[in-house]
């Protein structure tokens, strides 16, 4: 079912964070692309070399010192389908307003 789809996964700073490794290992086991991108509080709860070593891509990071000129927006182009796990209360939140902080 997954086979050949594209996935962003998004990771925020809950202490769930560490279930999105897992997460991402059950999507590369259905057939999808995995890319990810974290935000500075979900490093705090897992580190970027596991996602690295799941997905075989370093995690995006941030909007500036990437490789990528513009990582947001090349992911976007890229992606069939956006996963936001763990999706704290705070960051569902700030989608709902469209306040894009990080």
């Amino acid at each position: 079912m997954l086979a050949g789809r594209r996935i962003v996964l998004g990771v925020t700073g809950g202490v769930a964070a560490y279930k999105a490794v897992y997460l991402a290992r059950r999507l590369l086991d259905q057939g999808a692309e995995v890319r990810v991108i974290m935000t500075d509080a979900a490093a705090a709860f897992v580190g970027e070399p596991s996602f690295a070593a799941i997905t075989g891509h370093h995690p995006v990071r941030g909007l500036f010192g990437e490789d990528d000129v513009s990582p947001h927006t090349t992911l976007a182009r890229w992606a069939d389908a956006i996963v936001i796990a763990p999706a704290t209360a705070s960051t569902i939140a700030r989608l709902a307003i469209g306040q894009s902080s990080d």
